[in-house]
């Protein structure tokens, strides 16, 4: 049991600092390929962000552990919503007045009805990913098509100006130990799952969606710190965009996911209900204040203690 909590902790560990690689690297080598930074903020460093969860989710359907695939996507969109923008809300109110996120919160619920209607069915498999993906890809071309300049204001943490020497180890750095760190992580919590008799999905809806948001978790909070609460708000609705559509999606051309029914009848509907909440403040330009952060992580607790 000792050894699977340290595989777990030295798991996301990797998968924090390689995630940071990667997207230092892949940053730096955009701009260096001439891609503009409006174009490399809305879908280079989305998909950076997004490559602990990703490469999580394709480590566990290769091994078999697909329920976890599954539980680490709607569990990490559900801790984005109630436990990111709760933390960042009672360091720093987080006011949506002026950030016309109402398009994007659109697609991101468009997303989840999407995700829930395929599921249905009772897998997703290479046809359904296929469609995720093709899905992904209009909403790219969409916010590319319509960004401004001003949308993307800046890229945090790139190191900007790099030299190829240093790229090349953060792209080197960062493709070894997400794979590594997502091996050491997923067979941790496996182990650790069956030790408690506690089901693959539990354990990807909650540790390991808590542990891959991480990254975002620490962003967001610094971001509040320094007086920009207003930041994690687009995070938030961007990564569970790609959380659905991109890992799900390449997920699914790999292994065929079986929907636990367990899933279906509770997770993915808290899932949508956590996203809904977001309506009234985007729609009607309400600030996230420090109660509606602590309703908002009581909710999430409240949630772990129903699965627990």
């Amino acid at each position: 049991m000792i050894v699977d909590i340290l595989f777990v902790v030295a798991g996301l560990a990797l998968l924090v600092f390689g995630g940071d690689m990667l997207v230092k690297g892949a940053v730096n080598l955009s701009l260096r390929l001439g891609i503009t930074p409006l174009v490399v903020g809305l879908t280079v460093v989305a998909f950076g962000t997004s490559a602990p969860e990703m490469i999580v989710s394709l480590s566990a359907a290769w091994r078999g552990a697909t329920d976890l695939a599954l539980g680490n996507v709607v569990g990490s969109n559900i801790a984005n919503v109630l436990v990111i923008l709760g933390a960042t809300a009672i360091f720093s109110p987080i006011v949506t007045r002026g950030h016309d996120l109402r398009e994007s919160w659109t697609m991101m619920m468009a997303a989840s009805v999407l995700l829930i209607g395929l599921a249905y069915f009772g897998s997703l498999g290479r046809i359904d990913g296929m469609v995720l993906l093709a899905v992904l890809a209009l909403i790219i071309w969409r916010q590319l098509s319509t960004a401004r300049p001003e949308d993307v204001e800046e890229i945090e943490g790139a190191a900007l100006g790099a030299r190829w020497k240093q790229i090349i180890l953060w792209l080197v750095l960062g493709l070894v130990l997400l794979p590594v760190g997502a091996d050491l992580l997923v067979r941790g919590a496996t182990d650790i799952a069956r030790a408690f008799g506690v089901t693959e999905v539990v354990i990807g809806l909650t540790l390991v969606a808590i542990g891959t948001s991480l990254p975002e978790l620490a962003a967001s909070v610094a971001a509040a710190l320094r007086g920009r609460s207003d930041m994690a708000l687009g995070n938030v609705v961007g990564s569970n965009i790609f959380n659905i559509l991109s890992i799900l999606g390449v997920t699914a051309l790999f292994a065929p996911l079986p929907i636990p029914s367990e899933l279906m009848r509770f997770d993915l509907w808290v899932m949508l209900a956590s996203s809904a909440l977001l309506a009234p403040f985007l729609f009607r330009a309400l600030t996230i204040g420090r109660v509606t952060g602590a309703l908002f992580l009581a909710a999430y607790a409240a949630y772990a203690w129903v699965l627990l």
